[in-house]
């Protein structure tokens, strides 16, 4: 059996005719008749009522076609969902809440574009809450977040962790705090400070840290490249994780440094996330797994003293 003698089928009986089914589809009436007696004969059912005035659907073919209609409706149910599927796998929506863009984003970026150039990637930067509401409600295929170290993770996600660091002091490369082995929170306090805005990572973390101190004057910004670019600029220092900072452009430009804390270690942990529910397009297991390596791939290197994939 064959979808299209079902299809034929279908032909016959809506358009009333023989004749009519073969010239909407295009064949010739023998070699249309000779298809359906095909499966008139495999199912030992007469089919078409065949007359001299021409062939209609028979008593016997009504009956089996809601089957037959079923069939086809299945068929062209799997054929919207292959499409569907197909035209998801051309585009990846990646959220991140950019302390992500220099370790991992652009490498991976860069070497998936290389092993599957026709897929696209759209990047969308925003706070964890939308990229967790985004990703539940399909807007987002993969999502890169922040954790710190004990801070439980919400359900609904398959959470892979990618990279683990620590906060850091992020610093002008002429700041006198430069010059310092490590930063104490009175010499965060007594330098303009850029904080990340409310409902990032980091501005949680600096809020902890301060126990409540303000500093002598501060700013606010979405995101850690913003606050890189204002470090650069001499408007303050920023406390970002480690892995943000490490082989920046400014940072292999010489126009800012990190340095530790002189706190209590906290590990801030990059994690890759999915929503559970749903299947996952072929091209998303493919970036999620170049993460993946990538991420391995980095922590091996500064491990052995350098500065991770090249981002630039």
């Amino acid at each position: 059996m064959r979808i299209e003698q079902l299809e034929y089928i279908e032909a016959v009986t809506r358009l009333g005719s023989l004749r009519r089914a073969a010239e909407a589809l295009h064949l010739s009436q023998p070699a249309l008749s000779e298809t359906v007696r095909n499966l008139e004969r495999e199912l030992g059912v007469d089919i078409l009522d065949r007359r001299r005035s021409g062939a209609k659907i028979s008593a016997e073919g009504r009956e089996l076609l809601p089957h037959i209609t079923g069939v086809l409706d299945a068929v062209e149910g799997l054929r919207r969902a292959a499409d569907e599927q197909h035209h998801t796998s051309r585009m990846i929506r990646l959220g991140t809440v950019h302390a992500a863009t220099v370790p991992l984003l652009v490498p991976t970026i860069r070497a998936f574009r290389a092993a599957h150039p026709e897929t696209q990637v759209e990047v969308v930067s925003a706070q964890q809450s939308a990229l967790h509401s985004a990703l539940l409600e399909g807007g987002l295929d993969l999502g890169l977040v922040n954790y710190l170290e004990g801070d439980d993770t919400p359900p609904g996600f398959h959470t892979t962790e990618l990279l683990r660091g620590r906060p850091v002091a992020c610093v002008r490369s002429d700041s006198p705090l430069a010059a310092k082995e490590r930063i104490s929170v009175d010499d965060l306090l007594s330098q303009p400070l850029v904080v990340m805005r409310s409902g990032y990572l980091m501005h949680r973390y600096v809020h902890r840290l301060l126990h409540g101190r303000s500093p002598s004057f501060s700013y606010s910004t979405d995101g850690a490249e913003m606050g890189k670019l204002m470090v650069a600029e001499g408007l303050g220092t920023t406390v970002l994780p480690d892995f943000s900072v490490r082989g920046d452009p400014l940072e292999r430009a010489g126009m800012i440094t990190f340095r530790p804390l002189e706190v209590a270690d906290t590990a801030v942990l990059l994690v890759i996330q999915r929503a559970l529910a749903g299947s996952v397009p072929a091209a998303s297991r493919a970036l999620h797994t170049m993460f993946v390596d990538l991420a391995a791939a980095h922590k091996a290197e500064v491990a052995a003293g350098g500065q991770g994939p090249a981002a630039g």
